[in-house]
């Protein structure tokens, strides 16, 4: 499927994206983002990030409103310390979608949420998310041993983090953020 990948929106998730999101789902890669199996179980996680009382999770969407992929920063802490994350159709990975909504989920989370610190982690292994994260300004801190748990199998996870005070390229593409 093709995608209209010259500008992208950053925009809260809609009933209406239920399918979509459930089809996202379906990657393998995507077995352990949210829990989410079905249609229902999709309207179900739109309806809980639609409204969270720490945190923003939006969907990425192509020109054409298509949702893409989703950023969040959830987790916010009183220290205004939040968690960010991030994934991406599989039809869309590698073109820099993912590196331009963290950058512009990241300028956001800053200037206007006023959020000081940034943190994501990734589990060891994964070149792709460890690629996104340092195009998007978060550096490297270290590694949190056997940190998730899949199936029954621990995970060490590659921990980055950006502080307002660190420099942040804009996106090379348009990205819109509307609330």
């Amino acid at each position: 499927m093709g995608y209209a990948l010259g500008e992208l929106g950053l925009r809260r998730w809609r009933t209406g994206d239920a399918l979509r999101l459930a089809a996202a789902h379906d990657d393998p890669e995507m077995v352990n983002q949210g829990g989410i199996l079905d249609r229902a179980s999709a309207v179900d996680w739109i309806g809980r990030v639609a409204d969270l009382d720490n945190g923003h999770v939006y969907a990425v969407a192509d020109a054409e409103d298509h949702p893409i992929g989703c950023v969040g920063v959830t987790n916010i802490d009183r220290h205004r310390v939040g968690w960010t994350w991030y994934w991406t159709l599989a039809d869309v990975r590698g073109q820099g979608v993912a590196r331009d909504a963290l950058r512009a989920l990241a300028d956001w989370a800053h200037r206007d949420a006023g959020l000081y610190r940034l943190e994501l982690g990734h589990r060891m292994g994964n070149p792709a998310s460890c690629a996104v994260a340092a195009g998007a300004g978060f550096l490297y801190e270290g590694v949190e041993r056997e940190r998730l748990a899949f199936d029954g199998t621990r995970y060490d996870v590659e921990r980055h983090a950006r502080l307002v005070t660190d420099p942040l390229n804009p996106p090379h593409r348009p990205v819109r953020i509307t609330n």
